[in-house]
Order: structure tokens, then C-alpha cells, then sequence
């Protein structure tokens, strides 16, 4: 009798969960902050770290040159051990990932940490990081690619903004550099510039305008949390993504688990930036970049657009997660509502 009680029981929760949405289950594991953290400002002087949470740093020359672009801010730079270590294809093993990030954190002097690469790695060392320790000593934290689930697990957890950007071995031109100025280390709104000439044009998908918090990144990255802790409510959110090296049915089946999960139904705003070699091996037999984007997009009726700055690309902007912005689906543009640091 007692099993025919439990049963009984057991198959009336799975009845219920059945009866939620996606996003009802899903919102039962968002631990998600309650109160908005601002890093201090970036400013000449400062020291800053390098490190590599993820991927392993095969060709070291490029350690030395991103520490003198870096000092070319005016900051000092110190080097993280995992730039250094090799296991297997991570810098280093999860503990020591994890405890440098948690070390650098705790570390009052340092004032920015900047990632060296993307790769790999980052989400295995998410249940290893001291959130508590992280909210109470804010700092800039900037990367990209595979750096998203550092910046989405730490966002959503602490409240503390972080920024996807560019990392160690990724481009620093003057368009770069002068977007990552203006939004880490000047205090003002700041809108995000229009395409630099020879880039792709803005493609609108769904015209309009809305405002929300920006949370995103790359696309593979943010798609391998879904059903974790480490992602937010993704209501009033303006979700940003990118991709690179990914055929169209590979974009098309990571936007589906989105969908499925109630991300897409939830968010308020959408923008992919660029989808670097996207390219199907069997075009004529495929879908293109673009059609899989308007099959997911169009039927949300809600503001979007294709094409932003954001991605595996040269001309990179750092964008701030967490912060409240306006989203202009027509211009393809992007206000920041508040600045960014303190």
C-alpha cells in the first residue's frame, strides 16, 4: 500500500511539472540576485591581472603582447599561474582555475581581471567559485567566446556587471579599445557606435524599440547552461548572442533548445551579432544563416535585429551584462540606460 501511495504521489508531481511552463521549471533552480553591483571604474594606475580560466595558452609570445597593450592603459599587469600551466587542452586543472579567479577577487589590489583566451573550461569550474567572496569584492571581469559562462554564472549569482570583450588573444584595434574605454573606464551612458565601414550592414529581423537588461554571449556557451543554476529569469532581458565555425543547422538546433526551454518566449529584445564562418558544407542541401535566424525570430514579434560588433571579429564592443538598456531594432543600435562602473 505503501509503494501505491508513493506512486500515486511521485506520478502527481510529474503531472504538475508537466502542466508548467519551461521557464516555471527552469525558474525554480535561478538563484539570481536581487540588488545590481557596479565594479569601480578602470583607471590608469591600476593593477590588473591576467589569467586563463579556460583553455590552455599554446603560443606564450602572446601573453607578452597583451600585457603591453594592456599597459598601454596605464595599468600595471600581473600574471596569472595559469598562464603558464598545461592539462590536456585547460590551463591547468578545475581547482586551479577556479582558486585563481577566487584568489584574484580576494586580492584587494587588483582592480581588473582580463582572460587571456576562450577554448574551453570555464563551466566546469562554476560550482568551484566562492560566490559570497566574489559579490563582496567587485571588479572588472572581461572575456569572451567561452569566458560567457564565467560571466552569466558570476552576473546572475552576485548581481555584479561583467563584460563580454575581448580577451588576450583577440584583436585590440582603435575601434576596440576606444568602446572598451568608454564603457569600463569612464562613468557615462554610452551608445554603442555604428558598424565601421567595410563591415556587414545591420539586417533588422522585427522592427521596434525596448529596453531590458542585456544577458548573453556566445551562443554554444549560454545553450550548454540551459537547466542549470548559472542562467537568469530571462524576463525583461535583451539576450545578445554569438557564434563562429558553427554550420546553420547547428545554430538552428541550439536556438530550438532555447526555445524549448522558454528562453526565446521570455525575453523582451533580441540581437545576434556575427556568426564568424557559418557556412554550411552543403549549401544547397542547408538552410542559411540568415533563414534559421527569421524561422526562430520572427514569430517572437519582438524587436531584433543581426550583424552588432559582437563576436570572434576584430572590431569588437564590450558589453556590459546586467545593464539596463534601450534596444533599436530599426538603426541597430544599442543605448546603455546607466553606466556601467562606479
Amino acid at each position: 500500500m505503501d509503494s501505491r501511495r508513493n506512486f500515486i504521489k511521485t506520478t502527481g508531481l510529474i503531472a504538475t511539472a508537466a502542466l508548467l511552463k519551461p521557464t516555471d521549471v527552469f525558474s525554480q533552480e535561478v538563484q539570481e540576485y536581487t540588488q545590481k553591483i557596479k565594479p569601480p571604474a578602470l583607471k590608469q594606475g591600476d593593477t590588473v591581472a591576467i589569467s586563463s580560466p579556460a583553455g590552455a595558452v599554446w603560443d606564450e609570445t602572446q601573453i607578452e603582447k597583451f600585457s603591453e597593450i594592456l599597459k598601454g592603459f596605464g595599468f600595471k599587469v600581473i600574471l596569472g599561474k595559469t598562464l603558464i600551466e598545461k592539462f590536456g587542452y585547460f590551463a591547468g586543472s578545475d581547482e586551479l582555475r577556479a582558486a585563481e579567479i577566487n584568489e584574484l577577487f580576494a586580492n584587494k589590489t587588483i582592480k581588473g581581471i582580463f582572460c587571456m583566451k576562450g577554448g574551453w573550461g570555464c563551466a566546469r569550474i562554476l560550482d568551484k567559485l566562492d560566490y559570497k567572496l566574489i559579490k563582496e569584492n567587485p571588479k572588472v571581469l572581461i572575456g569572451f567566446s567561452d569566458i560567457t559562462a564565467l560571466l552569466i554564472a558570476i552576473t546572475t549569482k552576485t548581481g555584479l556587471i561583467t563584460y563580454h570583450g575581448p580577451v588576450g588573444n583577440s584583436g585590440w584595434n582603435e575601434f576596440t579599445k576606444n568602446v572598451f574605454t568608454n564603457v569600463v573606464m569612464t562613468k557615462k551612458q554610452f551608445s554603442f557606435p555604428e558598424n565601421p565601414i567595410g563591415e556587414d550592414k545591420i539586417v533588422t529581423i522585427n522592427t521596434g524599440k525596448v529596453s531590458g537588461e542585456l544577458v548573453g554571449g556566445n551562443l554554444t556557451v549560454l545553450s550548454s547552461l540551459i537547466g542549470s543554476e548559472y542562467l537568469p529569469n530571462w524576463k525583461n532581458k535583451i539576450l545578445f548572442l554569438e557564434e563562429a565555425k558553427e554550420e546553420p543547422y547547428s545554430i538552428d538546433r541550439m536556438l530550438t533548445q532555447l526555445k524549448l526551454s522558454g528562453v526565446l518566449d521570455s525575453i523582451s529584445g533580441f540581437v545576434f551579432g556575427k556568426c564568424a564562418k557559418c557556412l554550411a558544407e552543403e549549401p544547397l542541401k542547408a538552410f542559411t544563416f540568415h533563414e534559421v535566424l527569421l524561422q526562430h525570430i520572427q514569430p517572437l514579434k519582438i524587436p531584433a535585429y543581426y550583424g552588432a560588433m559582437i563576436g570572434h571579429i576584430e572590431n569588437k564592443l564590450t558589453v556590459p551584462l546586467g545593464i539596463s538598456a534601450t534596444m533599436d531594432a530599426d538603426r541597430g543600435m544599442i543605448q546603455l540606460d546607466e553606466n556601467s562602473v562606479q
